[in-house]
């Protein structure tokens, strides 16, 4: 059986990659994720040598000394800094293709609906440059559909936001062609941010932001709960001081640090429901909606956009793996989707 699957690895030589602000996941044709990696590079600031790459690096955040940055090289979904996300990308091919004999592969790569002509020659060029030999891109809410199964080649609406690190995608897909979207550049990482941003003016505490995205995946919810009154033990900077200080917070607190770029976030789904045909919202008052993405998991936040909205709300079984699962079966099967690439 090994011998099988190592020989048919050989011949898989095609990638979908989730090319995330947050993350980076690579799927394999034939073999499904192989690779799950914070997109963080740390570089030696006097040689421009890359020092570390993913899990490594984002240990880096926070932690460097001067002559080192832990750069996250894409901002909003898209490239940031050319030269850091093509040193990221071919490190992380490296490790994929590391015993698989793969040359020069092609690959799908999943992109915000928003993107520019610039920016799209930007992830094209970067995948070039590191001996990739044919590049799709997919729209990622239509990669998140995919990979949620949503039945998206239906004449009918099929709504999906997918809430990334960078940016927020929400989108009506039908006929395998997305009939309204809208990239918010409001996410995981503003939540984490307004966190900082709430504990720095109402506690005069200053913590990191990995510290402020442990709180938001612990202790955030978007939904009142009975447990008001439970509370979090956060040690932090004393701003005036200087020195170590611990304070307790509740999850009122939380849920009031992160309400603007929540209400950002549904304000926006709003808007999609506004601007659509009167047979799209019929529709989705049948199927309900989809949330994908790392921000699906937030606490109470389906539960939430039901009672604003009056749409039902179901969350992808995978949602951290939508967009990559998408990219995935769209690789495996570019005949059936081929209407889905943008280039």
């Amino acid at each position: 059986m090994d011998f099988f699957k190592k020989l048919f690895g050989l011949f898989s030589t095609h990638f979908a990659m989730d090319l995330g602000t947050a993350n980076t996941l690579i799927y394999m044709k034939g073999e499904g994720i192989i690779l799950n990696e914070p997109s963080v590079v740390a570089i030696d600031n006097n040689t421009g040598k890359v020092i570390a790459v993913g899990r490594e690096a984002k240990q880096y955040i926070g932690r460097t000394p001067p002559n080192i940055s832990a750069i996250r090289p894409l901002k909003d979904g898209v490239i940031a800094d050319f030269d850091v996300t093509k040193a990221m990308i071919k490190y992380f091919l490296t490790i994929v293709r590391k015993d698989r004999k793969i040359s020069k592969p092609k690959m799908v790569v999943g992109v915000p609906s928003g993107i520019t002509q610039v920016e799209k020659k930007a992830v094209i060029d970067a995948c070039f440059q590191v001996g990739v030999r044919d590049v799709y891109l997919i729209e990622e809410p239509m990669a998140a559909a995919i990979g949620a199964d949503m039945p998206i080649e239906l004449p009918r609406g099929n709504m999906v936001v997918d809430i990334g690190g960078g940016t927020t995608e929400v989108a009506i897909i039908s006929l395998s062609a997305i009939a309204y979207s809208e990239s918010l550049r409001v996410a995981g990482d503003e939540l984490d941010e307004s966190i900082v941003r709430y504990l720095q003016r109402k506690h005069q505490i200053a913590i990191g932001v990995i510290a402020s995205e442990k709180i938001k995946i612990e202790g955030a919810s978007v939904y009142p709960t009975d447990a008001r009154s439970d509370t979090i033990s956060i040690v932090g900077k004393d701003l005036l001081t200087g020195i170590p200080k611990t304070i307790k917070i509740t999850r009122e607190e939380i849920r009031e640090a992160i309400e603007e770029p929540v209400a950002a976030i549904i304000d926006s789904i709003r808007r999609a429901l506004e601007k659509l045909p009167p047979e799209f919202v019929s529709d989705l008052s049948e199927s309900g909606m989809v949330l994908a993405g790392g921000g699906a998991l937030l606490k109470g936040l389906g539960q939430r956009i039901e009672a604003e909205i009056g749409v039902r709300v179901h969350v992808a079984d995978e949602p951290l793996l939508s967009v990559t699962l998408g990219g995935g079966k769209a690789l495996e099967d570019m005949g059936r989707y081929k209407k889905v690439f943008i280039n």
